[in-house]
């Protein structure tokens, strides 16, 4: 694998499981040296530890984004072990299935969505910018990348989730626009569905689910990791304020309606 990322120093938020998880290693199998932070500080400390078992360099913090004396706390462990800091990657987020109808939404759980996925995001800008902007005028440049949510896009259900994530693609603009001076770069991930820990009990319906994917799969967390190493990376140097959708095609497709209108008439999709 191609290390394009030796001596870099990374920090991502949710890092336990699922998305979160799989870029950490990916980073770290790349050369990076990660601090995995999670709210659930054993899951940080199984990743960062897997990580080290397979030779890479990684440690572990427990971290809620919400709090943001605790984010400022993570941030400078990461620059005090590491000696800097050159990407911060937002991927913590929640999300609670929405109840019919929308009037009945319990506000807690709404102001819960919206306090990790994207105030969450903002408390992590806001402490790693100082130390991410000193990694940028070295030359090299540093990167922010948030983890968005075709939900931010289309109608998917679960409102907070979906406008929290349509507030952090615009946060990710606008940033991306004030921070470019200080060589730092800010751009999005935006993953359709895909297959992690969240989907444990209801797996019978990623199944179902994958016929109205286009590339007729749901994403695997690597995919995403993929995604976000390269927005990370000097592969993407000139690269800022874009949303990436990774979503095998399913912004670009209705194939529901598509199977619809065919019905009957013995066409294929092909």
């Amino acid at each position: 694998m191609t290390m394009r990322f030796e001596g870099h120093r990374v920090l991502l938020t949710g890092a336990g499981r699922g998305i979160g998880e799989a870029t950490a290693r990916r980073f770290a199998a790349e050369g990076a040296a990660v601090l995995v932070t999670d709210r659930e500080p054993e899951r940080a400390d199984r990743v960062a530890a897997a990580i080290r078992q397979e030779g890479g360099t990684a440690e572990a913090y427990g971290c809620d984004v919400t709090d943001d004396v605790a984010v400022r706390e993570a941030v400078t462990r990461a620059a005090e072990t590491y000696g800097g800091l050159d990407t911060l990657v937002n991927n913590a987020y929640s999300c609670h299935p929405d109840p019919a109808p929308f009037e009945d939404l319990d506000s807690a759980l709404w102001y819960q969505d919206i306090d990790v996925t994207l105030h969450g995001a903002a408390h992590c800008a806001r402490a790693a910018l100082p130390h991410l902007a000193a990694a940028g005028r070295t030359g090299r440049g540093a990167a922010i990348v948030n983890v968005g949510s075709v939900n931010a896009e289309r109608h998917f259900g679960d409102h907070a989730y979906s406008a929290a994530k349509a507030a952090l693609a615009s946060l990710t603009r606008t940033l991306a626009v004030s921070c470019a001076p200080r060589g730092v770069r800010v751009n999005l991930v935006e993953p359709g569905t895909v297959r992690t820990p969240a989907w444990t009990d209801r797996a019978e319906a990623l199944d179902r689910v994958a016929a109205h994917y286009p590339l007729g799969r749901v994403g695997e967390p690597t995919d995403i990791a993929a995604a976000i190493a390269f927005l990370a990376s000097p592969d993407a140097a000139w690269i800022t304020g874009v949303t990436l959708p990774v979503d095998g095609g399913l912004l670009v497709s209705n194939l529901g309606m598509n199977e619809a209108m065919r019905a009957g008439t013995g066409l294929s999709r092909g």
